[in-house]
């Protein structure tokens, strides 16, 4: 698995480099300092995760994650941070970042790697408790508008929930291969990119 590692404090950037790579499966392609370097070392090393700090200087990481996702619609960026703060957090989600982690977890950080290179998405424990509270809107939303049926919607409940496509499948009685025809529909109707950002969508107009 190849990373690219971008924080502007040097001395933790070398500390990640040495625990990754104390990995024998992971290589850390390049290290940069600012969110300006995000755009070119992602050209230059086409990683298979961005991992990078989410307040920097000059250009901080969610404006970073938006031109690298403007490019490159299919990177893998996972945010690793010591801020909670919560217009970080729902910005980053919106974007469509991969996951959000914080720093002093550092034994979480090779396995949210494996997770998100692997296609998953994944969120700290103290991010999961905010996302709900974060993503309430008062006004009630009309799906229907949208040409969403109950059971799309009830899909879309269960991904907001967590759930899996073989956990929906079970619940719901269906393939797996019919709740990605299900998922791919919804988003195709809502315009969005992936299963974050459709749960990001149902938690803003709940």
């Amino acid at each position: 698995m190849k990373i690219v590692l971008i924080d502007d404090d040097q001395l933790v950037c070398m500390s990640l480099k040495i625990i990754l790579e104390a990995d024998p499966s992971i290589e850390v392609a390049a290290v940069g300092n600012d969110g300006s370097e995000a755009l070119n070392l992602y050209r230059t090393h086409k990683p298979d995760v961005l991992l990078m700090d989410i307040r920097m200087q000059n250009m901080n990481g969610t404006e970073a994650l938006s031109q690298v996702l403007a490019e490159f619609p299919d990177a893998k960026v996972l945010f690793l941070t010591t801020f909670l703060d919560d217009e970080y957090i729902v910005k980053a989600l919106e974007l469509g970042a991969k996951g959000y982690i914080i720093k002093q977890n550092f034994e979480h950080i090779i396995p949210a790697l494996e997770a998100v290179y692997s296609g998953q998405n994944v969120y700290g424990d103290e991010i999961i408790q905010k996302i709900p509270n974060l993503m309430k809107s008062a006004d009630s939303f009309d799906y229907s508008s949208y040409g969403i049926t109950e059971k799309e919607y009830e899909i879309i409940t269960l991904i907001a929930d967590g759930l899996s496509n073989k956990e929906i499948a079970d619940k719901l009685f269906l393939s797996e291969g019919t709740v990605r025809n299900y998922l791919s529909n919804i988003l195709e109707k809502l315009e969005l990119r992936d299963r974050t950002q459709l749960a990001v969508f149902y938690y803003q107009h709940k």
